[in-house]
C-alpha cells in the first residue's frame, strides 16, 4: 500500500534546513517551536531516518536529510504551483517588502499594482528605508523581500540591475557651480562617502550643507537650489533634475540594485513577487 508524505511536515523540514534552527523556522512559519519539532519527529518516524543532527549547538542536515531536502523543495514548489494556478483567488496573508526610497519610483508602484491584481486578498506592507537598515530587518526576518543599492551583492542575494549614480540639482539651478560644492545627504545614505571620495580625487572642495534623517529635507534643499545630491540614474525626480555640468563635476560610480529574500525562499506569494520585481528591472 503506497504511503504519503506529510506536506506540512516537509515544509517545516525545509524551513529548519534553510534557517538553521527550529526557532527561526517557527517564526517564518508562524508556528510554535513545539509544533515544528513535532512535525519533524513525525517525518523522521514515518521514514525511519534521522534527517537532522541535533548533537551540536545548531541543527545540521544529515546525509539522508540532504537527499530528502532536494525532493522536498520540488514537491513543495509543485504543490504551491497547483494552488497558485487553480485557487490563486483564495490566497490571503501579508508580505513585507523593503525598498530604498531612491528606487521606489518608477518600478515599485507598477509591481504593487500587478501583485494586487494577481492576489487581491494579500496585503503588502511596504517599508522605505536605507539599505543598511533594510539589511538589518532582513537579517532579523522582519522582511520577506528587500531591495538594496550597494557596490556588490552579498551571499544569498541577486543583482537585478546595475545603475550609474548621477548628480542631481534644482532645474536650471546654479548650486553645482559653487565652491566649496554644497552637498545634501541623509545621514544613513550609502552613496555619500563615495561621492565625497570622488570629489576629493578630483580636487574639488566640498561641504555638507544639509544633513538630515529626512529624505524630504534633502529633496526640499536640492529643489530650492541650496545644494546638490547624487542618486541613481533613471530614478523619478519630483524635486530636481540631472545636472548638465559638462565635466565640471567628477563621474560617479555605478551601484547594483540587489534583491534578498528571507528563507524559506519557496512559496507562491514570495516567488510571484520576486519574479515581478525581476521583470520590472529587466524592462526598465
Amino acid at each position: 500500500m503506497p504511503r504519503n508524505l506529510d506536506m506540512t511536515a516537509l515544509r517545516s523540514f525545509v524551513a529548519v534546513a534553510e534557517t538553521g534552527g527550529v526557532t527561526k523556522a517557527a517564526g517564518f512559519l508562524n508556528l510554535t517551536q513545539s509544533a515544528v519539532s513535532m512535525q519533524l519527529k513525525r517525518l523522521e518516524e514515518s521514514l525511519g531516518l534521522d534527517l537532522l543532527d541535533r548533537s551540536g549547538r545548531g541543527v545540521i542536515v544529515t546525509g539522508s536529510g540532504e537527499q530528502l531536502l532536494s525532493y522536498a523543495r520540488r514537491m513543495l514548489s509543485l504543490n504551491d504551483e497547483v494552488y497558485s494556478r487553480l485557487t490563486a483567488q483564495e490566497f490571503e496573508g501579508e508580505l513585507t517588502l523593503g525598498v530604498p526610497s531612491d528606487v521606489v519610483y518608477p518600478a515599485i508602484p507598477k509591481v504593487l499594482h500587478q501583485f494586487h491584481a494577481a492576489f487581491p486578498r494579500v496585503r503588502i506592507q511596504l517599508i522605505s528605508s536605507f539599505t543598511n537598515r533594510l539589511k538589518q530587518l532582513h537579517h532579523r526576518g522582519e522582511c520577506d523581500i528587500i531591495l538594496t543599492t550597494e557596490d556588490a551583492v552579498d551571499a544569498g542575494g541577486e543583482v537585478l540591475k546595475t545603475v550609474p549614480l548621477v548628480w542631481v540639482g534644482a532645474p536650471e539651478g546654479l548650486a553645482w557651480k559653487s565652491r566649496p560644492l554644497r552637498l545634501a545627504f541623509e545621514y544613513g545614505c550609502i552613496f555619500r562617502h563615495g561621492v565625497q571620495r570622488a570629489l576629493d580625487e578630483a580636487g574639488i572642495p566640498w561641504e555638507m550643507a544639509v544633513e538630515s534623517d529626512s529624505t524630504r529635507t534633502v529633496e526640499a534643499s536640492v529643489g530650492a537650489d541650496l545644494a546638490v545630491h547624487a542618486t541613481l540614474g533613471g530614478a523619478a525626480q519630483l524635486y530636481g533634475a540631472p545636472i548638465a555640468h559638462g565635466g565640471a563635476l567628477p563621474p560617479l560610480a555605478s551601484k547594483k540594485i540587489c534583491m534578498y529574500r528571507a528563507p524559506p525562499s519557496s512559496g507562491v506569494l514570495s516567488d510571484s513577487l520576486a519574479e515581478m520585481l525581476r521583470e520590472a528591472y529587466r524592462v526598465s
